[in-house]
């Protein structure tokens, strides 16, 4: 009788401890559903939040991103007292040399004057670039200005905004920098390989450019005739060339 009630314990403890085991699995399963649940719905808002987004926000935020590194390691640069474009050049390869020249030719190709407008489109593209918007400073105008500083209809704005010292600089330095570059300007041609070499000198060839210019429309069926007469020269000399070769074949066979 006492064997059979000790079993009788025995069984109950150890289905309590089987119920036990069966209660924290399934506390941790729980656990687990919810931070996967939790997980998914992060997921999902910043899928949302993503898709509300332009289409080209990745590659601005990437630029962004280039270009806070890139003022940062040239402040670093500049208090070692180092030179940040020279660093910058030592450590880029051939490769990405070319690939930013031909990058920068694309984007901004140098064809030449061919009319004020396109002047004036081209500086006003390279000063936008060169603008370093202050946030600090465009929040404190906006909140000085009030109305006036989005021009509303309503709002003065006339002698209300005053250039600042370092603005003036900056000013002054570019159009001294434009001057600059204005007088020592001079359009680097491309130079075509593939182009007939009719000239002995730099000189010479600048003159034939300018003959060509203001004259190639008329001359031009002289030039054909001329590489005409040329390539039919050529001709008869390789065959009389090699009528001799075959007479002095003959000659030497009946020789021997």
């Amino acid at each position: 009788m006492e064997k059979e009630i000790k079993e009788i314990e025995k069984s109950q403890v150890s289905l309590k401890e089987k119920q036990a085991e069966r209660l924290k699995r399934l506390r941790d399963i729980q656990v687990k559903f919810n931070e996967a649940r939790q997980i998914n719905h992060q997921a999902f808002v910043e899928e949302v939040k993503i898709s509300k987004l332009p289409s080209n926000w990745g590659a601005k935020k990437r630029k962004a991103e280039w270009i806070l590194n890139d003022e940062l390691r040239r402040k670093e640069a500049e208090e070692k007292g180092g030179d940040y474009e020279r660093l910058k050049l030592l450590n880029m390869t051939a490769i990405e040399a070319e690939n930013l020249l031909n990058k920068k030719k694309k984007k901004n190709p140098d064809q030449g004057f061919a009319d004020y407008e396109q002047a004036t489109a081209r500086q006003y593209n390279r000063l936008v670039r060169q603008i370093k918007p202050n946030r600090e400073e465009y929040e404190r105008q906006k909140q000085l200005l009030g109305n006036a500083f989005y021009g509303d209809r309503s709002a003065v704005s006339q002698n209300v905004y005053k250039d600042s010292k370092e603005g003036i600089n900056r000013m002054v330095e570019d159009l001294q920098k434009q001057i600059a570059k204005r007088e020592k300007y001079s359009r680097r041609r491309a130079h075509n390989d593939d182009a007939d070499i009719d000239f002995i000198n730099e000189r010479n060839m600048k003159f034939n450019k300018k003959l060509e210019r203001f004259y190639g429309e008329y001359t031009l069926e002289i030039k054909q005739n001329l590489e005409r007469d040329k390539q039919i020269r050529t001709v008869y000399e390789d065959n009389v060339n090699s009528y001799k070769d075959k007479i002095l074949i003959a000659s030497i066979k009946i020789r021997s």
